[in-house]
């Protein structure tokens, strides 16, 4: 049986991807918080009633779960975009560049409606010196050198580390408050000892960054806001 797609009545109505697997046990229910998708991970043999009937018996969960996504935006002249973790007014002057001053994000008064783009060029160019200066630091402390550092708009992680040392980064963690970029530098950056999350793992992203429960908490409850933000059409 492959994956399907189900429409869950009611207002407004809630598109499901049953997802048959052959790890389940028992009808799981995950709403993503950084898009919303809904997923119903069921055992393989589940009638398609049965799962359609847990959906209906579970459909208040589902949407009080929805009520807490943050809504898509697009930031343009007039609306907030998150830097460093604060909301700054994006504005339109009169200059050739992005730049940031006092909580307020200047963009070029021209050509307005390529505002998401430029934007996203910005973010993208802080957060490459960023994370490869993060980067850099941590992998001093534990006395080995870095790969290759590459940026992705990943939406399942923050980064990855390879078995060859190479670094993988989604830029909007930029859009994050300073300390949560270091801690998940500090965390890719562990795993070029410990390629795994052991104790052991832990222990040395704990030395190296002695503050990482708190910005790991973050991520938890508020990096989906880092995604609710469309720079592309």
């Amino acid at each position: 049986m492959a994956s399907e797609r189900v429409l869950l009545s009611g207002e407004p109505p809630v598109e499901v991807l049953l997802k048959p697997s052959t790890r389940s046990r028992r009808l799981s229910l995950r709403v993503s918080r950084l898009d919303g998708r809904v997923t119903l991970s069921m055992p393989v043999g589940i009638p398609r009633a049965e799962a359609e009937g847990f959906l209906v018996e579970k459909s208040s969960w589902i949407r009080e779960h929805l009520a807490g996504v943050p809504g898509e935006a697009r930031p343009m002249p007039g609306t907030t975009l998150l830097f460093e973790g604060t909301p700054h007014r994006i504005e339109a002057a009169p200059q050739r560049g992005v730049s940031v001053r006092d909580g307020t994000i200047l963009v070029p008064q021209t050509r307005v409606e390529t505002t998401p783009a430029r934007l996203a060029a910005f973010l993208k160019t802080v957060a490459r010196d960023r994370l490869v200066m993060a980067s850099e630091h941590y992998a001093a402390q534990i006395g080995r050198e870095l790969g290759r550092v590459t940026l992705r708009d990943t939406r399942s992680r923050w980064g990855s580390c390879t078995h060859e040392g190479d670094l993988m980064y989604s830029w909007r963690l930029v859009m994050a408050p300073p300390p949560v970029l270091d801690y998940v530098a500090a965390h890719e950056v562990a795993h070029m000892i410990h390629m795994d999350h052991s104790a052991r793992f832990w222990g040395l992203v704990g030395d190296i960054c002695p503050d990482h429960k708190a910005q790991r908490q973050w991520l938890r409850q508020r990096g989906g806001e880092l995604h609710r933000y469309r720079f592309r059409d």
